[in-house]
């Protein structure tokens, strides 16, 4: 059994892998050759394990794999594959990306940004919004949503609340205990930055603010999570 860990860049998922592990002991893998997040923050703290097999192998049997992907929703998904589709409002989400690609050059940050938000490919990552609909349109039940805003608040209840639907035989470990954003920061402070939402509003210069609304896609997808109508 499947279930992929699916979000735009910088959308949670990290943190929700930790608190997988942490409250579950479960350990993620990814759909890519290299997890360059593990990498630079640690296999223990991510709870990273190598893929065990094959994706339609994985797929046949009972056992739940939980796989991330930043990829939109593309021919290596079945449909019947279940999921956690994280979102976060994608002004906060290619901000806190671009920042991260910028981080030992801030002088990039805004070239960056603006690479990023017009992004405009059919497979892969693709633009923010395209990600997003591709994993929420149509709408399933195997399928859950969780939002950024939510996770960061209770990540305690966001999760049992996913596990219960997606994997109810897995029980919280009796010792589990979610790390406070002050606890990943010690552990990098650049990777956990600010850890809320809004950041936009302090980080998106304002015509880079109307290049994201311009685009079909992020209008939609904003719409369709209801994060609003555009304000500059």
């Amino acid at each position: 059994m499947l279930v992929w860990v699916a979000s735009f860049p910088r959308s949670g998922n990290t943190f929700l892998r930790i608190v997988l592990h942490r409250l579950y002991g479960v350990r993620t893998s990814t759909v890519y050759d290299v997890d360059g997040v593990a990498a630079r923050l640690g296999t223990d703290l991510i709870g990273f394990t190598e893929r065990p097999g094959e994706l339609a192998d994985l797929r046949a049997g009972d056992v739940p794999h939980f796989i991330k992907t930043h990829r939109q929703r593309d021919a290596d998904v079945d449909e019947r594959d279940h999921a956690i589709c994280l979102v976060r409002d994608g002004r906060d989400a290619l901000v806190s990306w671009a920042r991260q690609d910028s981080e030992d050059d801030p002088g990039r940050y805004e070239a960056e940004l603006r690479t990023k938000i017009l992004r405009d490919t059919p497979v892969g990552t693709g633009s923010w919004g395209s990600n997003v609909l591709s994993w929420l349109q149509p709408p399933a039940a195997h399928r859950v949503m969780v939002r950024y805003e939510d996770l960061t608040a209770d990540p305690g209840a966001v999760v049992s609340s996913i596990m219960t639907r997606l994997a109810p035989d897995l029980t919280v470990r009796s010792d589990a205990l979610v790390p406070s954003l002050d606890e990943l920061r010690r552990h990098d402070d650049r990777f956990f930055r600010r850890g809320h939402t809004g950041t936009h509003r302090d980080e998106l210069p304002d015509d880079l603010h109307e290049l994201f609304w311009s685009r079909p896609d992020n209008r939609a997808a904003m719409a369709l999570l209801g994060y609003g109508q555009p304000t500059m």
